[in-house]
C-alpha cells in the first residue's frame, strides 16, 4: 500500500474524501473555470495556438496531476511564461496557427513530460535549484515585458514577430501604418476596464453587501465580465467586418486524441527548449505549491511534483495541447475558494469538456484584442521593481545575476536569457566558495565561544593560533587556506601551536585533504602543532582513514574551548 501510495498520492487523499469535501471541491471548481476559460484561449493564442488548443491543454492535464501531484491545491494549466518560451521555441521549425505548428508543439509538451518523468523517477528535484531566485526574477521580469510587448499588435490589429525587444520593436514599427483604429479602441479600452475591476472591484461588491471573502472571489471573474461584455459587443455591431480580429470557429466536442510526432531530428532539435520549459515550470510550480502547503500544514513532495508534472505534460500532448505547468492566479483562486483536494482541478477539467461540448459557439465574436488584454493585465504584474531594489541593496552579485539575465532575456531571447543567468549564478558561487571568510579567533572573557579577534575584545596568547574558516573545504579553495595559514604564521614568530577550528566545515574533499596535509607537514618542519577542533561527525568519519588523522602533529578537540584550555595549560 506504501508503495502505490508514493506512485499515485491520489490514493491517500480519496479514502478520506467525504461528500463535505466534493461540495466544496466542486463549488472552488466552478470559480477557477470561469477565470481558466478566457486565460486559456489567451494563452494558447500566446503560444501561437487556435485558442481551442488552450482548453485541450486545461482537461487531461488537470486530471494526471490530480493523480499523480503531491500538492492538494495547486491548479495547473496553461501559463503565461511558459506559453510564450513554447511559442518561441516553435516559430524555428513551422508556421504558427498551421498543422505543422501545432505537431512541433505537441512534441515539445511530450518531450517536456517525459523529462519530467525523468527526473522524477530519478530524485533530480535538486537540479532545479541550479535557477536562483535573482535569476527566475529577472527571468521572468524580462518575459513578463516581451509577452506585454508581443501583445501589443493584438492591440493595434497589426502584424508584428520577434524573439526579442529589438526584433519586436521593429517589426511593430514598420506595420504601424496599418493600425486598426476600432480595435485599438476595443483593446485599449479593455485593458482600462480589466485595470479598474482588479483594483476597485472588491470594494464595490463588498458596498453592496458581500463578505470580504465573497467579495474576493466574485472580483476574480472580472476577466469574464469584459470578455462577455467585448463580445456582445462585437457581435451586435459586426465589428469584424470592419477589421476587428475575433477567434471564429472554436472546434466542439472532445479534444483529439493524438501521438506525438515520432520525427527524431526535431525531436532532438527541440531537446534544448523542452529542459528549459520544463525547468522552469517546475521551479514556478514547485514554489506556488510549498507556499500553498505552508499555509495548511501540509507538504509536498518536489520529486513527485515532477512526476505529476511530466504526467500532465504527457497527457496535454496526448489531447492536442502544450505544455503546462502550475499557475499561481489560478491556484491563489482555488485557494481562496476553499479547494481541499485535486479532486477540483478534475471536476474543473469536466466544467471545461462540457463547455467545449455545447458553449464554443458563444466564443465565436470573442475578439482577439480582448484576450491580449487579458494577458497584458496579468504579465504586467509580474514585472518586480521592488525585488530588483532589495536584491541590489543585499547583494550587488546577485543583483548582477539578475540583471544580466534580464537583459539577455529582453535583447537576446529566452533560452539565452536563462543559460547566461545559471553560468554567471554558478560562476559566482564557485568565486564566493573559493574566497572563503577565514577569521583569527579568541575567547570572549568570562565565556565558551569564540569570536574574531578583529571584531571582538576577546583573550589570546602569542603561541596560540586559532583560525576559523567559515566555509566547507575543497578545491576551490583549499590553496587559499593554505595561503592564509602561512601569512599568518610568517607574521608571528612566537607561535607554537596552530588550531583549525571547523565549525562551518560540512564537507573536506580530496584535494582539500591534500591542502591539509601540506599545512600540517609545513608546520611541522618548522615546529609548531596542527589541532583540529570541533569537526564534526560525517566529516570527522571521512578524516579517520585519512593520512592527515594518522600524521596530525597535535590534537582532535571536541570543542574549541577544550582546545584553548588545554593549550594554554600547557604553555603556562
Amino acid at each position: 500500500m506504501n508503495r502505490l501510495n508514493r506512485l499515485i498520492p491520489a490514493s491517500v487523499w480519496l479514502k478520506d474524501y467525504t461528500r463535505a469535501d466534493m461540495q466544496t471541491d466542486m463549488m472552488a471548481s466552478i470559480i477557477v473555470t470561469i477565470m481558466l476559460i478566457p486565460q486559456s484561449l489567451a494563452y494558447a493564442m500566446l503560444a501561437g495556438l487556435p485558442p481551442a488548443v488552450g482548453l485541450y491543454a486545461s482537461i487531461l492535464p488537470l486530471i494526471a496531476y490530480a493523480l499523480f501531484g503531491s500538492s492538494r491545491t495547486l491548479a495547473v494549466g496553461p501559463v503565461a511564461v511558459v506559453s510564450m518560451m513554447t511559442g518561441t521555441a516553435a516559430l524555428q521549425f513551422a508556421t504558427p496557427n498551421t498543422g505543422e505548428y501545432l505537431a512541433v508543439v505537441i512534441l515539445l509538451a511530450a518531450i517536456s513530460g517525459l523529462f519530467l518523468l525523468l527526473m522524477g523517477l530519478f530524485k533530480l528535484g535538486f537540479l532545479a535549484n541550479l535557477l536562483s531566485h535573482p535569476v527566475i526574477s529577472g527571468f521572468i521580469s524580462a518575459s513578463a515585458i516581451l509577452i506585454a510587448l508581443g501583445q501589443i499588435k493584438h492591440i493595434l490589429g497589426i502584424q508584428a514577430s520577434g524573439h526579442n525587444l529589438i526584433e519586436m520593436l521593429e517589426t511593430m514599427w514598420h506595420n504601424l501604418g496599418t493600425t486598426n483604429i476600432t480595435t485599438v479602441g476595443i483593446g485599449f479600452g479593455a485593458i482600462i476596464a480589466l485595470h479598474l475591476l482588479r483594483k476597485h472591484l472588491k470594494s464595490i461588491l463588498m458596498g453592496l453587501g458581500l463578505s470580504d471573502h465573497q467579495a474576493q472571489l466574485a472580483s476574480k471573474a472580472g476577466p469574464v465580465l469584459v470578455v462577455v461584455i467585448a463580445t456582445l459587443t462585437v457581435a451586435a455591431l459586426q465589428l469584424n467586418n470592419v477589421g476587428v480580429k475575433i477567434v471564429g470557429d472554436v472546434p466542439s466536442g472532445l479534444p483529439p486524441l493524438t501521438l506525438p510526432s515520432l520525427d527524431i531530428d526535431l525531436a532532438l532539435n527541440l531537446l534544448p527548449a523542452a529542459i528549459l520549459i520544463s525547468i522552469v515550470g517546475f521551479v514556478e510550480s514547485v514554489s506556488v505549491a510549498q507556499s500553498f502547503a505552508a499555509k495548511r500544514r501540509q507538504s509536498i513532495d518536489p520529486n513527485q511534483e515532477l512526476v505529476g508534472l511530466g504526467a500532465a505534460n504527457l497527457s496535454s500532448a496526448l489531447s492536442g495541447g502544450f505544455p503546462v505547468t502550475g499557475g499561481f492566479s489560478r491556484s491563489v483562486v482555488s485557494f481562496d475558494a476553499g479547494a481541499k483536494t485535486p479532486m477540483t482541478g478534475v471536476f474543473t477539467a469536466i466544467l471545461i469538456l462540457l463547455t467545449l461540448s455545447f458553449l464554443t459557439g458563444a466564443f465565436y465574436y470573442l475578439p482577439k484584442a480582448v484576450l491580449a488584454a487579458t494577458i497584458i493585465v496579468a504579465v504586467v504584474q509580474l514585472i518586480d521593481l521592488k525585488g530588483f531594489i532589495e536584491v541590489w541593496r543585499y547583494s550587488k552579485q546577485d543583483a548582477s545575476a539578475l540583471i544580466a539575465t534580464f537583459l539577455v532575456v529582453l535583447l537576446i531571447g529566452v533560452e539565452a536569457g536563462i543559460i547566461t543567468g545559471v553560468s554567471l549564478s554558478l560562476l559566482l558561487f564557485l568565486w564566493h566558495a573559493s574566497h572563503p571568510h577565514i577569521a583569527v579567533v579568541g575567547r570572549v572573557a568570562g565565556t565558551e565561544h569564540f569570536r574574531n579577534v578583529e571584531r571582538f575584545q576577546v583573550e589570546t596568547m602569542n603561541e596560540l593560533l586559532t583560525v576559523r574558516i567559515d566555509e566547507s573545504l575543497f578545491f576551490a579553495n583549499a590553496r587559499v587556506l593554505e595561503d592564509n595559514i602561512s601569512t599568518l604564521v610568517s607574521k608571528n614568530k612566537e607561535v607554537k601551536d596552530v588550531v583549525l577550528m571547523c565549525t562551518a566545515v560540512n564537507m573536506i574533499d580530496a584535494s582539500a585533504l591534500e591542502s591539509l596535509e601540506m599545512i600540517c607537514s609545513r608546520l611541522k618542519s618548522t615546529g609548531i602543532k596542527m589541532h583540529l577542533s570541533e569537526v564534526k561527525g560525517p566529516v570527522m568519519d571521512r578524516l579517520k582513514g585519512s593520512n592527515l588523522i594518522s600524521h596530525l602533529s597535535g590534537n582532535i578537540y571536541l570543542t574549541q574551548n577544550q582546545a584553548f584550555e588545554d593549550l594554554c595549560q600547557n604553555k603556562g
